[in-house]
């Protein structure tokens, strides 16, 4: 059966789905259990889970938040964009992109934004590719 790539939302009782591949993300860095936890809890924010499919097969996800912000508007956060290793250089994050694009201004939104972490040079490349601009740093500090 030739590969056919289709995009959707996942529910949340697809968690048992999802974490194996945010532990290839995360490079396990949580347990099941504590992804499942924080997971269970995004779902009731203004947060939708898409995956990447090929044929039946999960083979990729991202995470979006939706909200206002005062200097982009109504926009689209991209979060833990993950594409199984197999599946990488084939176009399929371009086409997931698109989708996502298409998704959000469907519902209405006007901006997409994203963080990605600064030694991971290949995404620099890919959303430099895709137009997106550096606006700033990202900070964290745990409390």
């Amino acid at each position: 059966m030739a590969n056919e790539i289709n995009y959707r939302r996942l529910q949340k009782d697809e968690l048992p789905q999802i974490i194996p591949l945010m532990q290839k993300f995360t490079d396990n860095k949580h347990s099941d259990a504590l992804l499942f936890e924080r997971f269970s809890e995004m779902f009731e924010q203004n947060y939708e889970c898409i995956g990447v499919f090929n044929n039946q097969e999960l083979i990729g996800i991202c995470g979006l938040w939706f909200c206002t912000r005062h200097y982009s508007g109504r926009s689209v956060e991209v979060d833990h964009v993950y594409i199984d290793a197999d599946y990488r250089s084939k176009g399929i994050g371009k086409q997931f992109f698109k989708w996502i694009y298409d998704y959000a201004k469907g519902k209405g939104y006007e901006a997409v934004e994203l963080n990605t972490y600064v030694q991971n040079f290949p995404s620099h490349k890919f959303y430099y590719n895709e137009g997106f601009n550096i606006l700033g740093y990202h900070f964290l500090k745990k409390i």
